[in-house]
């Protein structure tokens, strides 16, 4: 798996497990993932959700720093429920990771609009899920910059891309306005550096400031922030 600032061993949220919560209307996927996270040093599943509607109320009810969650689900799907989850004060903590059969569907990019910290494939490899769930837990964006480019592709193809809240940089310097750039473009914090004649360090502190001026939860966000605020424009369609 491909991401910026990814590390293995064990996985820990300021010094205690990473709590995480499993939604998926299959039962014995649910047990699968559980079997798997439990026997990981430093995670713990907390609940198991059936439904969308059992993952916002148990993401209530317990907190959990992950929430795994599946796309289609019965009474209430991902979409929703990731939206429910990201947007209420009393889950404002919690990192929602989207699992799919597709690569980035219009379900998946529709999960990461409505808050979504990033994706992964059901396909993917336990060692990487395992990876993928400590990455999200520490703020981080699972978006690694190839992730990035065909999410943007992904964006200029969605249904209603005009449709999304508008946003404003007010407060953003020019210098922030050009690092933002290129993230919706899908350079890494290393191309970045490279392309803008800066530090690594420096573009870091950037990416943070943005990530604080435009109440952005991760990287994912910031693309999308771009894109609103029509900073990046989409390639004509063919």
């Amino acid at each position: 798996m491909e991401s910026d600032g990814v590390s293995t061993g064990e996985h820990e949220v300021g010094g205690a497990s990473v709590r995480v919560l499993v939604a998926d209307d299959q039962a014995l996927l649910r047990g699968s993932f559980r079997l798997l996270i439990d026997t990981a040093p430093g995670l713990t599943v907390v609940g198991e959700a059936g439904t969308g509607t059992e993952a916002v109320e148990l993401a209530r009810r317990e907190r959990p720093d992950v929430v795994l969650m599946d796309v289609r689900m019965p009474e209430m799907d991902g979409i929703e429920a990731t939206r429910r989850i990201c947007g209420s004060p009393d889950t404002a903590g919690v990192r929602v990771l989207i699992l799919t059969t597709f690569d980035l569907d219009s379900y998946v990019y529709a999960a990461l609009r409505a808050g979504a910290s990033g994706f992964l494939l059901k396909d993917t490899r336990p060692a990487d899920l395992l990876t993928a769930i400590g990455v999200v837990a520490s703020g981080e964006a699972l978006l690694a910059p190839s992730v990035t480019r065909r999410l943007i592709a992904e964006f200029t193809r969605g249904p209603d891309p005009g449709h999304l809240p508008a946003r404003e940089l007010d407060g953003v310097t020019e210098r922030e306005r050009e690092v933002l750039t290129h993230i919706a473009r899908g350079l890494s914090n290393a191309e970045i550096a490279g392309y803008l004649h800066l530090s690594l360090a420096t573009v870091k502190s950037h990416v943070g400031r943005l990530l604080a001026k435009l109440n952005a939860r991760d990287r994912a966000q910031l693309v999308v922030v771009a894109y609103q605020t029509g900073l990046v424009s989409a390639p004509p369609r063919r």
